[in-house]
């Protein structure tokens, strides 16, 4: 009997500190589970460390361990939808190669897998970052699930195991720039959710910075809400509204005390910069879906290979 073949699916950007770690653990994770074959894909997102020469000697010993050498960063959307699709597993594992996704979670989602789940969702019930960024995470999934169509998974981030016919799934959004967590709602199929409190990276630095989560949040928005455009119709509606009662209010108000009573410039001028911020704002919020059915358009591919290692092809 054939044993039922699982991918690995994970990428990196200057990990040189992490790799060795990673695929140590990974084989000491496959040598309790014989029953199953296994495969890793990894895609480096052009490193400027040894992370390149290490997946080299890793790859060159195991050929289980398909590497992929993309031109350039392609972000971590990009590049990570597009190691999904070179997976050829049953089923496939995605994770971080940063180690703060810990590989010994493995056995459990192949344990709920055989029961019968299409996927396995590990949820960021703690983490071991500040107390600040804990709690912004905690609203924009609170804001995002509230809003979006679809039932956004609070604490996920993409680290769990996704059955064959999953995968296959995915692979019908012909989206350059794809929001992974939002599709796994969307999707559906039987899931479970699986508690985890995320650790520390162990080594190297993080490429993450505001503007990357700021980036993450916005494609959140746009690919699976209108809220923010239809905000903005409201606030329209709302501050017209008010505006008229304003001036309605100091229209009586000059009639009764028409010697005494002065309008000055304050109002005026507070009103005036009120009004402009809140134009700007929601001339931003239409840039981002602009912007995002301009990337659909140009419809660029997830990532330019420049090198692959033990794929058959």
């Amino acid at each position: 009997m054939d044993k039922k073949l699982i991918s690995i699916a994970t990428g990196c950007l200057n990990e040189e500190q992490n790799l060795p770690e990673l695929y140590s653990r990974l084989i000491a994770v496959w040598e309790q589970l014989p029953q199953y074959d296994w495969e890793m894909v990894i895609a480096d997102n052009c490193s400027c460390d040894r992370s390149r020469e290490i997946l080299r000697e890793i790859a060159q010993k195991d050929k289980r361990v398909k590497v992929i050498f993309n031109s350039n960063n392609f972000g971590v959307i990009r590049s990570g939808f597009n190691v999904l699709t070179r997976t050829s597993g049953d089923a496939v594992i995605m994770m971080c190669s940063d180690l703060q996704d810990p590989p010994e979670m493995i056995p459990e989602f192949l344990k709920h897998w055989e029961e019968g789940y299409r996927v396995v969702c590990a949820v960021r019930k703690g983490s071991e970052e500040p107390f600040i960024m804990r709690t912004i995470r905690k609203f924009y999934y609170y804001l995002l699930r509230q809003s979006s169509e679809g039932s956004m998974i609070s604490g996920f981030y993409g680290f769990g195991l996704y059955d064959r016919r999953f995968v296959d799934a995915l692979k019908l959004f012909h989206d350059p720039y794809p929001y992974f967590r939002g599709l796994v709602s969307e999707i559906g199929m039987k899931r479970i959710e699986i508690p985890f409190v995320q650790k520390k990276r162990k080594g190297g630095k993080s490429s993450y910075n505001f503007f990357s989560y700021y980036d993450t949040a916005m494609t959140g928005f746009v690919n699976h809400t209108k809220l923010p455009l239809r905000l903005s119709v409201f606030c329209g509606f709302a501050l017209a509204f008010l505006s008229l009662l304003t001036a309605i209010g100091y229209l009586v108000y000059k009639l009764l005390y028409w010697d005494t009573f002065q309008l000055g410039l304050a109002p005026l001028v507070i009103g005036l910069f009120f009004f402009s911020a809140v134009q700007l704002i929601f001339i931003g919020v239409i840039g981002e879906y602009i912007g995002a059915i301009w990337t659909q358009v140009k419809n660029k591919p997830l990532a330019i290979e420049e090198e692959k290692i033990n794929f058959d092809e």
